[in-house]
């Protein structure tokens, strides 16, 4: 049977680990990760502002340019870009007809 010493020795040796435990970082901290250069679909629309079935559409018919990886359909942030900036251009001329 432990003795009053040993529980004494125990309970000393716990309060230190704990006191390690609480200055260590238990894990690093994350790297941060670079911006992404490929998004989903639903992403692209998510940051033109439509919905998912519109950005499916437009895929499909052309207007906003994607690519095949595998069996994934991706769309570069250049891409939504030149997208955004024929709609801003196609409504400036519009308003100045």
């Amino acid at each position: 049977m432990a003795t009053a010493n040993d529980i004494a020795q125990l309970a000393a040796g716990l309060a230190q680990l704990a006191e390690r435990l609480a200055t260590h970082d238990a894990q690093p901290a994350p790297r941060p990760l670079p911006p992404r250069v490929l998004l989903t679909v639903e992403e692209a629309g998510e940051r033109l502002g439509i919905g998912r079935t519109t950005a499916y559409s437009l895929v499909r018919s052309g207007a906003l340019e994607s690519v095949r990886i595998g069996r994934l359909r991706r769309i570069s942030v250049s891409a939504i870009d030149a997208f955004a900036a024929r709609l801003v251009a196609g409504s400036a001329g519009e308003a100045a007809a």
